[in-house]
């Protein structure tokens, strides 16, 4: 019941993000509650090798580089799940990513010290 939960809250920090940035667009709940179960299954298997990869950089970042993964990971999503996507050009597709991975991990962490 508890997976469930924070899947349905990733789900309205995407909804959230979607409302707040201009260049982002998700179609509807569905999309967004997939775009949610896709952000888990990565963010268990795939976010982890990112962070040790990345690890020099994102120690001189202060951890700032996580960011740039998380807006990676979501345009990554968005190549392949229709109906969630970024538009305008590639530099403003990433700083909506970017501002979008920091509403959903700023939702995500309320969340969190909230259950």
């Amino acid at each position: 019941m508890f997976l469930i939960i924070r899947f349905l809250i990733t789900a309205f920090a995407v909804l959230l993000a979607a409302q707040v940035i201009p260049g982002f667009v998700v179609a509807d709940f569905y999309t967004a509650v997939v775009v949610a179960v896709l952000l888990g299954v990565i963010g268990v298997t795939v976010k982890p090798v990112l962070l040790i990869l990345t690890l020099p950089i994102t120690l001189i970042t202060f951890g700032l580089f996580s960011l740039v993964i998380n807006a990676g990971i979501l345009l990554f999503l968005a190549s392949f799940v229709s109906g969630f996507q970024f538009v305008g050009n590639p530099l403003e597709q990433f700083f909506s990513a970017l501002v979008a991975g920091v509403i959903i991990s700023a939702v995500q962490w309320v969340a969190h010290r909230v259950t």
